[in-house]
């Protein structure tokens, strides 16, 4: 089993930065994809980023150029996110998939507003 914890949303104005940043409960470079989700008020959850094991990358096409996932060897993910817009509000979450196995963190909170 692994368990997520996610740090560093908050209020942040439009065009402005925020990192987030995820740790899990146990080394998951080796095997795991590991990913940001979102999820706005009334939307369903939606990938942001995910990086894998051999730091593959794939992007939504809506924060392509805006946003970059990056991992350390160990147990750490962080989602940098530049140029924010206020449709990026939403609720992150940061998730950790290998094969059958899906774990999810509680989740951090993004406002983008003026």
């Amino acid at each position: 089993q692994v368990q997520l914890v996610e740090s560093g949303g908050g209020l942040v104005q439009p065009g402005g930065s925020l990192r987030l940043s995820c740790t899990a409960s146990r080394t998951v470079f080796n095997s795991y994809f590991m990913g940001w989700y979102r999820q706005g008020p009334g939307k369903e959850r939606e990938m942001v980023a995910i990086i894998g094991p051999g730091s593959t990358l794939r992007y939504a096409d809506s924060v392509k150029g805006r946003f970059t996932i990056s991992r350390d060897t160990s147990k750490n993910v962080w989602l940098q996110m530049n140029s924010l817009k206020p449709e990026d509000t939403a609720v992150y979450y940061c998730n950790a998939r290998y094969r059958n196995e899906n774990y999810w963190g509680q989740g951090t909170q993004v406002t983008v507003s003026s």
